[in-house]
């Protein structure tokens, strides 16, 4: 739970810097040095963790990170949204309907 908790704090501090630059489309890309800051956080996450990507299954205002659309963790505006994803162990995302490993 540690983790988690660190890893939200993290997500939600580089959400905060990056608004405070007043580039909403500039927070999203994936070439952004804090965006690709995060996802080496979440690379290292997985790894540790055995876990995997899972697009489509979010809740509204439950995912775990950026898209093209939004920049950071809990943004996702609709549930289901087919470019957000939710961390979920290695292996279960085919297994959930709507799910996929990549984005839509």
């Amino acid at each position: 739970m540690k983790t988690v908790c660190g890893t939200t704090a993290l997500s939600a501090a580089i959400g905060l810097a990056l608004a405070l630059q007043g580039s909403p489309s500039r927070a999203a890309m994936p070439d952004d040095p804090a965006m690709q800051a995060m996802m080496k956080v979440i690379k290292k996450r997985m790894e540790r963790e055995h876990l995997e990507m899972c697009y489509g299954i979010n809740a509204a205002g439950k995912n775990d990170c950026g898209t093209a659309t939004h920049s950071c963790h809990g943004m996702a505006k609709q549930a289901r949204d087919p470019a957000s994803y939710v961390l979920v162990p290695a292996g279960l995302c085919t297994h959930i309907a709507g799910g996929s490993l990549e984005p839509r």
